[in-house]
C-alpha cells in the first residue's frame, strides 16, 4: 500500500479508473497511451492494471479525427460543433495483450510495419520510395502514409502507381501520397525524377530504395546495361548521388536499400581477386538470372556500406535490409517456374 500510496495510485477503488493527474488519450492510428501531467511523461500501460489497449471500431458518424500543430490527436464533432481531445471511441476498448518475447530482440519475423510503426507520428517527415505501387514498397509506403508521413510513390508507371495512391487514400483520405515517375532502367528517367522533386523544394528524410526485378531475361537498358545490373542497383545508385545534397540538408536523414541473404550466393571478383566489371553486366551467352539477381543483391550490401561511412559523418545513415525469406510477391512474375516456386512455398511465407 505504501509503493501505491507513492505512486498516486491509491485514490480510487476501481482498476480501470485513473488516478489524479492521469488522462487517458490515443494516436493516430487507435492506441491507447496514457499521459501523466504531474511527472510529464506518457506510458502505453495502464499505470494501475498495466494493461495495453486499443479503440475498437470506426469513428462515430458525424465525427473526424485531425492533428493539431503540436502532432496531438483531437476530434471533431460536426454535428454538437465541438471538438476535443477525447477519443469517443474511448468507451469501447479491447485489450492488447502482446506476448513478452523471450529474447532481448525488440523486432523479429512476425512483426508487421504496423507493430513496429505503433504510436510514432510521422508528421513533417518526407520519404520517397521506388516501386511503392505494389508489393513490400506498396506496404511500406501505406504504413509511414497512415502515420502522418509525406510519401511519394516512385513508380515505372505513372498509372499504377495513381491507383496505389486511391487505395491508400481509401484507407485515410488525409493521407499526405503522390505518385512520380522514375524508370530505374533509364538513367535520363532518374535524372529527371531527381529533378522533379528538386523542384519541389522539399526536404528528404528517407529514401527507399526497394524497386527490383527477379528472373528477368537478358536485356540491355537504352543505356545498354544488362536490366537486372541497372534496375536493382545502378539506378538506385544514380539517384542517391543525384539526391546526396537533398539528404544532407534534412539530415537527420537515412537511406535504407532493400537487398537479399541472395547475395552470399555469389561473386563479383576474378581468380586474381580483382573487381570483375564483365560479371556486373555480363553477356546475353554468360547470363543467368538467378546470379545476375544475386550480384546486384551483394552490390546493394557494398554501396550501402560505403555510403553509411561516407555520409553518417553528415546526418545521414545507410542500412540495407533483408526483408524475408520467399515473401509471396509479384517479383516472380517474369518466369513461371519462379511462379510455380512461390506458389508451393506461399503457406510457409510471410504475408505483405
Amino acid at each position: 500500500m505504501a509503493a501505491l500510496k507513492y505512486a498516486g495510485l491509491e485514490d480510487t477503488d476501481s482498476e480501470e479508473e485513473l488516478p489524479p493527474g492521469w488522462e487517458e488519450r490515443t494516436t493516430k492510428d487507435g492506441w491507447v497511451y496514457y499521459a501523466n501531467h504531474l511527472e510529464e511523461k506518457t506510458q502505453w500501460e495502464h499505470p494501475k492494471s498495466g494493461k495495453r489497449k486499443r479503440v475498437a471500431g470506426d469513428l462515430p458518424y458525424g465525427w473526424e479525427q485531425e492533428t493539431d500543430e503540436n502532432g496531438q490527436v483531437y476530434f471533431v464533432d460536426h454535428i454538437n460543433k465541438r471538438t476535443t481531445y477525447l477519443d469517443p471511441r474511448l468507451a469501447f476498448t479491447v485489450e492488447d495483450n502482446p506476448v513478452k518475447p523471450t529474447t532481448r530482440q525488440k523486432y523479429d519475423g512476425n512483426s508487421t510495419a504496423m507493430e513496429i510503426l505503433q504510436g510514432r507520428d510521422l508528421s513533417g517527415k518526407v520519404v520517397v520510395i521506388t516501386g511503392a505501387n505494389s508489393g513490400i514498397g506498396f506496404e511500406t509506403a501505406k504504413s509511414l502514409a497512415l502515420h502522418g508521413a509525406c510519401v511519394i510513390l516512385a513508380c515505372r508507371s505513372l498509372a499504377r502507381g495513381n491507383d496505389a495512391v486511391q487505395r491508400i487514400l481509401g484507407e485515410w483520405h488525409k493521407a499526405k501520397v503522390e505518385a512520380m515517375t522514375l524508370d530505374l532502367a533509364s538513367l535520363q528517367s532518374v535524372q529527371h525524377f531527381a529533378e522533379a522533386f528538386k523542384s519541389k523544394n522539399l526536404p528528404l528524410h528517407v529514401l527507399i530504395c526497394n524497386a527490383a526485378v527477379f528472373g528477368a531475361p537478358w536485356s540491355l537498358t537504352e543505356d545498354g546495361l544488362e536490366s537486372t545490373f541497372q534496375v536493382n542497383h545502378l539506378g538506385h545508385f544514380y539517384l542517391v548521388q543525384l539526391l546526396e545534397d537533398v539528404l544532407r540538408q534534412s539530415s537527420p536523414a537515412r537511406v535504407v536499400v532493400v537487398s537479399s541473404e541472395s547475395h552470399r550466393f555469389t561473386e563479383i571478383k576474378d581468380s586474381s581477386g580483382k573487381l570483375d566489371f564483365s560479371l556486373l553486366s555480363p553477356s546475353k551467352k554468360e547470363y543467368w538470372a538467378m546470379l545476375a539477381y544475386n550480384r546486384s543483391k551483394l552490390c546493394n550490401i557494398l554501396f550501402s556500406n560505403e555510403l553509411n561511412r561516407r555520409l553518417s559523418p553528415h546526418g545521414v545513415t545507410s542500412n540495407s535490409v533483408h526483408p524475408g525469406n520467399m515473401i509471396y510477391s509479384s517479383i516472380h512474375r517474369n518466369w513461371w517456374v519462379y511462379t510455380l516456386l512461390f506458389t508451393l512455398a506461399r503457406p510457409f511465407t510471410k504475408s505483405m
